[in-house]
């Protein structure tokens, strides 16, 4: 175990860590085990109470080690050899099991199958991986990035290679071969294809090939989603993106002058080198297969929020972040942004940004991993309340009480939302019905790539807001949403 027993049962749930009273649930541990092999690895302290972090013990411990055992070979596969082992703790024991990231992964829950059974660990949970997810984690354990793959029904003319001359002037001529190096192509079958990363970064038609792979700027009145002052999407080249994004953060910061040197020198309210280190971290790790939603950037007053789809690579941790741990999930898109100067140095972003918030008297940025994307929270030293003055032809929209405004800034609805507000047409339904009629047996992917994006983009809503966990809750469509579904038929005739 990576610290003595005695020292891990006082730390919290996490990523990495979990306890049990008993093996009175033993599905909930093949879960976290499972969960565990498929992500950062983890210990589980059967014995222990989560609450109070009493130690319980185990009655009978050979018997239940044996038992636990069985178990996991039994119910998991690919097999699963994690460390089992007893331990004494204040005179009581303790079974414990150490289970590493597995390079067989996914694993799986036998009964429930190699799609249903998938599990993979958010925090202190055990969230059932969709099948983007599953391929993520087959191509992870496999060494293939997502955008190394090729893309054999397209032809090179489908790259704006005018486009990726502008970026690279300077830096090399993309010759044929400099975009087989970089490759920006494949060679598949005997002919050139492009590679998906090629497509992501420099694809004439990217938005049709991958819808969501855009950028979501929102600048937000105060300190939460209830009121969204300014938007604006970015659809243009990613590596063009980073300063359309960084001029619209500029749009809505303050600029004042420092005249102790000799040169007039600009100071900006919000501290520019974090959030271009973060928005390009976020662009180079976005887990572009994921479906539903974009990169969001949004901007309160108090703080910046940037946000990307896709969890943390199996093996890394927040702390590994932290530490400049790097794996790269996008290696052609990494590859370009280095050549490009957009990446320094392999792993020295996140230092960088720690030392910058020390030097400039932040709070230290926060790292966290929420639903299945991660979230980059940059704080400011002061807060900047928005100005209405000289603001033409936009809006305050106001959201509804209690939900999260995050799709508010787009009126583009994805196929899962218009799928689930179809199957609203005629009757307010439950979750389950829903669930059947958009042909989804995946909890986790209903809620959040149907039901949370259909709700936060006011297209459907509770029939019970105020007792959202009831077991009688339906959900029914807006007059928005029936407005959507009126326009949507409307294009088919």
């Amino acid at each position: 175990m990576r610290l003595a027993i005695s020292e891990m049962v006082k730390l919290p749930e996490g990523k990495t860590l979990e306890f049990k009273r008993d093996v009175s649930s033993p599905k909930n541990i093949l879960k976290s085990l499972v969960a565990f092999a498929n992500t950062a690895g983890g210990s589980l302290f059967i014995g222990v109470e989560d609450g109070t972090k009493e130690i319980i013990g185990v009655s009978n411990p050979l018997d239940e080690e044996e038992r636990l055992c069985n178990l996991i070979a039994d119910s998991i596969s690919p097999r699963l050899v994690p460390n089992v082992e007893l331990m004494t703790v204040e005179g009581k024991t303790v079974l414990g099991v150490e289970v590493y990231p597995s390079g067989s992964r996914p694993h799986w829950i036998s009964r429930e199958g190699h799609i249903d059974g998938v599990y993979v660990r958010l925090g202190s949970t055990n969230r059932k991986a969709d099948r983007e997810l599953i391929g993520e984690l087959q191509r992870s354990a496999s060494g293939i990035s997502f955008d190394e793959m090729p893309m054999p029904d397209l032809s090179p003319d489908e790259l704006d290679i005018d486009v990726a001359k502008k970026r690279f002037k300077g830096v090399r001529e993309l010759s044929e071969e400099e975009l087989i190096t970089l490759k920006l192509l494949i060679r598949e079958e005997g002919r050139l294809v492009p590679s998906t990363g090629a497509m992501l970064l420099f694809g004439k038609q990217r938005d049709f090939h991958f819808p969501d792979a855009w950028i979501q700027c929102g600048r937000f009145k105060g300190k939460d989603k209830a009121y969204i002052f300014d938007h604006t999407e970015i659809h243009e080249d990613l590596p063009g993106s980073v300063d359309s994004v960084m001029l619209f953060l500029k749009k809505h910061a303050f600029r004042g002058a420092d005249f102790s040197d000799i040169r007039r020198k600009d100071v900006w309210s919000i501290p520019l080198t974090i959030l271009r280190e973060a928005l390009i971290n976020a662009i180079v790790h976005a887990d572009y297969s994921q479906k539903g939603a974009p990169i969001r950037v949004s901007f309160f007053d108090d703080r910046i929020e940037i946000e990307n789809p896709g969890i943390l690579l199996p093996g890394m941790t927040i702390e590994d972040v932290k530490q400049g741990v790097s794996r790269i999930r996008n290696r052609v898109i990494a590859r370009v942004f280095r050549e490009l100067d957009l990446i320094e140095q392999w792993g020295s972003g996140f230092r960088r940004i720690l030392k910058d918030a020390e030097e400039l008297g932040l709070p230290q940025p926060d790292i966290i991993e929420i639903g299945m994307r991660v979230r980059f929270i940059v704080y400011l030293a002061d807060s900047i309340a928005v100005s209405t003055e000289g603001h033409v032809g936009k809006e305050e929209t106001p959201s509804r009480s209690g939900e999260q405004v995050t799709e508010q800034v787009t009126e583009q609805v994805t196929e899962q939302v218009r799928t689930l507000v179809i199957s609203l047409e005629d009757k307010a339904l439950g979750r389950k019905e829903v669930m059947q009629r958009v042909g989804i047996s995946s909890r986790s992917t209903f809620v959040y790539d149907y039901l949370q994006p259909a709700i936060q983009s006011g297209l459907v809503e509770m029939t019970q807001p105020n007792s959202p966990k009831s077991p009688t809750q339906k959900y029914r469509l807006t007059a928005k949403g029936r407005e959507y579904l009126q326009e949507d038929k409307d294009t088919k005739l």
